[in-house]
């Protein structure tokens, strides 16, 4: 199931469809080419959050096929996509971007989802308007499709010059959170879902309540992304602890800053330890003030904790909205007096890279599957040059990971794009 957010540039002003008016901040839209994924959320708990005109599904799935997501069945419906989305656009005062939820493993979310960016850039009143990702890409160590590796490189491929920013979870590292962190014995989807909707929450808090500390969702985008293509940021969240130990556990701001630099706090599987920052934006919510934030972040500078690049000495960047984490009563995760959610661009997310690009590589080598691809208009040519775009953006991170300033080299690759 795709998810397609219109994000409004105001935070109590804008229309949305009549049957919406006033119970939500943002538009949306959910897309799939098969049916079952959008009956059952119609006859699930969050029923009453989605209206019946906002589905937009097919009869028949994707087959875990990228190029039947892309290329043939997707393209039946991206044309109804895109009307969807011209008229919830119109329908909003300052449009500021677009969120779009979207798995990299399977054939819809990593096809369609592709195509419907590709249209959303070159469409000329969407072109300049922010498009950030949230995308789950294939686990290190366990998946739901033997298929995944390639579906995961063509869509990052196809999307690296059409998204402004990706944020990559993978199901494995959320896994191990509710286990190990929230004393989750045999953790869901759902539960997964929680840990995701909080950082989004997080990142997107600035646009649905007011504070004078907010960052603003470009500026925070800005301070992530220093190249175009170097827009992977990791994700963490804390604290996340049990409800148990959240009754006598109250983390002060330095604890909970310290945790999110914590491998174990991220929701994708690399060690950020290995690499170094780029940049860091940390949003904070609820009960914060603002200097405990700042000493806890010159805390961590003169422990010396985190090493940055040589181009960027002091890439950190932090927010507060006095609005608390919000939780249900049914959710694994308590209600909490203050939390926080970092994005940062790290050079370790190499690792994650490198894993995917290695299991491409063992079944093409066989060219295992690729008839299923070129049976739906794909080019064989296209595992290469796909293949090679990966491979150009891990030496994209490893240049600018050298303790030489990137700006003086001109020849470097990541300024291709400018």
């Amino acid at each position: 199931m795709g998810q397609i957010y219109l994000v409004r540039g105001q935070v109590d002003t804008g229309a949305m469809a009549s049957t919406l008016a006033g119970k939500t901040g943002s538009a949306y839209i959910l897309f799939n080419n098969e049916k079952v994924p959008a009956d059952e959320i119609k006859t699930g708990s969050y029923k009453k959050l989605f209206h019946e005109d906002l589905f937009i599904t097919g009869k028949e799935d994707a087959a875990n096929n990228f190029a039947r997501g892309c290329y043939t069945l997707g393209r039946e419906h991206i044309g109804t996509v895109l009307d969807r989305v011209r008229k919830m656009a119109e329908q909003c005062h300052g449009l500021h971007g677009f969120l779009i939820f979207h798995s990299c493993g399977g054939g819809t979310g990593s096809g369609l989802s592709s195509l419907l960016l590709k249209l959303l850039t070159e469409a000329e009143e969407y072109k300049k308007k922010c498009k950030l990702q949230i995308a789950i890409y294939p686990a290190p160590h366990f998946s739901t499709a033997v298929v995944e590796p390639y579906n995961a490189v063509f869509a990052t491929h196809h999307t690296m010059k059409t998204a402004d920013c990706t944020l990559m979870f993978d199901n494995e590292a959320m896994y191990d959170l509710c286990y190990k962190s929230l004393d989750i014995e045999q953790p869901t989807y759902k539960d997964l879902n929680v840990l995701m909707a909080q950082v989004v929450s997080s990142i997107t808090a600035s646009l649905r309540f007011d504070g004078a500390l907010n960052i603003d969702f470009n500026d925070m985008l800005t301070n992530l992304v220093p190249f175009p293509r170097i827009h992977f940021p990791i994700a963490s969240y804390a604290p996340i602890i049990s409800k148990g130990k959240a009754n006598h556990e109250q983390m002060t701001v330095a604890e909970i800053t310290n945790s999110c630099f914590e491998p174990d706090n991220q929701m994708i599987k690399c060690d950020p330890r290995t690499g170094k920052y780029m940049a860091c934006c940390v949003l904070f919510r609820g009960d914060v003030v603002p200097r405990d934030v700042n000493d806890a972040i010159s805390s961590l500078k003169t422990k010396r904790r985190i090493q940055f690049v040589d181009w960027c000495p002091t890439g950190f960047v932090w927010g507060v909205n006095r609005q608390p984490p919000t939780v249900k009563k049914e959710d694994a995760l308590p209600k909490l007096r203050r939390a926080a959610c970092m994005l940062n661009n790290n050079t370790a997310i190499t690792e994650a890279w490198a894993r995917l690009d290695h299991k491409f590589d063992l079944m093409y080598a066989k060219r295992a599957f690729v008839h299923w691809y070129v049976g739906e208009c794909m080019e064989e040519g296209e595992f290469v040059e796909a293949r090679e775009d990966l491979a150009a953006l891990e030496k994209d991170y490893e240049e600018v990971s050298t303790d030489t300033d990137v700006c003086d080299d001109q020849d470097n690759s990541i300024y291709d794009e400018y």
